[in-house]
């Protein structure tokens, strides 16, 4: 009788299976947990792949704002200016609504 933990391997190339299983006994486990661990690893590197974009991003984003230290309390003019198209795009918006 099956183990009924585990894994259902079934594999459409029997090349594939044979390169797993061998890789597999050369590492001294079983199928199962090499491929899980495979799996694990390649999760890990596309985690720490995203967190250096991320990181990358950070720092690109506070150098941006560290640059222009005077562009973040806009002027009357550039207010009235953005409060303006804001108005202009309600219009527009319920232009298309109706």
């Amino acid at each position: 009788m099956t183990d009924p933990k585990a894994m259902n391997l079934r594999f459409p190339d029997p090349e594939q299976r044979a390169a797993i299983a061998a890789a597999a006994r050369a590492a001294g486990i079983s199928m199962q947990e090499y491929i899980l661990s495979a799996a694990y690893d390649r999760a890990i590197a596309v985690e720490r792949r995203y967190l250096e974009a991320f990181r990358t991003s950070m720092a690109r984003s506070g150098a941006a704002f560290a640059a222009e230290p005077g562009n973040l309390d806009a002027s009357a003019e550039q207010r009235a200016a953005e409060q303006q198209a804001q108005r202009d795009l309600e219009q527009t918006e319920r232009g298309h609504a109706a």
